[in-house]
């Protein structure tokens, strides 16, 4: 979705300005805090403990998002380098995010004797929250563009708004499979496992992303096959079916020993 004139800004004070994106991603954040912090003291952990591990996932996330977009748009920021850490600006890989927030966040758990699986799993409504409002900033950025499709009627595949709708749809599963108590880890993994899938299949298509592998394009209908992000969604798929087998088998040991 491209619309023109739409001011990047929620406002500006003279050289200040607060940027749509930004507010956005730390409404994002803050309502991820507000549930770890709310779940994870309900089900015996530490208030302290919770504060630090947001913190640590919070940084690494920041971090290996915009890493990872920097690296795979690498000849843009060679030629413009303060344009690195202009997050403000918009260019975080969701990918890079999960991986940079999963590192630490496994470390900390490791400190602090917790199951990781647990803290990852109180995470996903922060990280399907994130997805849903980031990609509605990602509209005011006039970035996430979708590819043309002129015989659905569409100038461009609104991108933006099926990666919105995405989250959302994430977020409505989790809150079913919570009630029904799943092993630690089927929630985060399920996130991920879904994400995935969702994401190659109604976003990624419908992207105007470079082709690495370009075997199938239709230029009508706007769409077009492989992207980057659609060569490593197979690895992932593989992982987080491997982790939720993984989590229910260790499940039924647990309650058949």
């Amino acid at each position: 979705m491209l619309i023109e004139d739409i001011s990047p800004f929620v406002f500006t004070i003279g050289g200040f300005g607060v940027r749509w994106y930004g507010l956005l991603v730390a409404i994002s954040m803050l309502i991820g805090l507000i549930v770890l912090i709310k779940h994870g003291t309900r089900q015996g952990l530490e208030e302290d403990v919770l504060y630090g591990l947001a913190i640590w996932i919070i940084l690494g996330g920041i971090v290996g998002a915009r890493l990872v977009y920097v690296l795979t748009n690498l000849p843009t920021f060679l030629a413009f380098p303060a344009e690195i850490i202009r997050i403000d600006h918009g260019g975080l890989s969701w990918h890079g995010a999960i991986l940079g927030g999963a590192i630490p966040g496994w470390l900390y758990a490791r400190k602090h004797r917790l199951d990781f699986n647990h803290l990852a799993d109180l995470v996903v409504p922060g990280l399907a929250t994130g997805y849903f409002l980031v990609r509605i900033a990602n509209i005011f950025n006039q970035e996430v563009l979708g590819r043309p499709a002129l015989a659905l009627g569409f100038e461009r595949h609104p991108a933006q708004i099926y990666g919105s709708l995405i989250g959302l749809t994430l977020l409505i599963v989790h809150n079913i499979l919570a009630r029904k108590n799943p092993p630690r880890g089927v929630l985060f993994w399920s996130f991920v496992f879904w994400y995935s899938i969702l994401r190659a299949v109604f976003e990624e298509t419908a992207r105007a992303n470079p082709l690495y592998w370009p075997v199938y394009v239709n230029e009508a209908y706007g769409l077009g096959l492989f992207t980057l992000t659609h060569l490593v969604t197979p690895p992932i798929l593989l992982l987080s079916w491997y982790m939720l087998r993984r989590a229910r088998s260790k499940d039924e040991r647990t309650l058949t020993s």
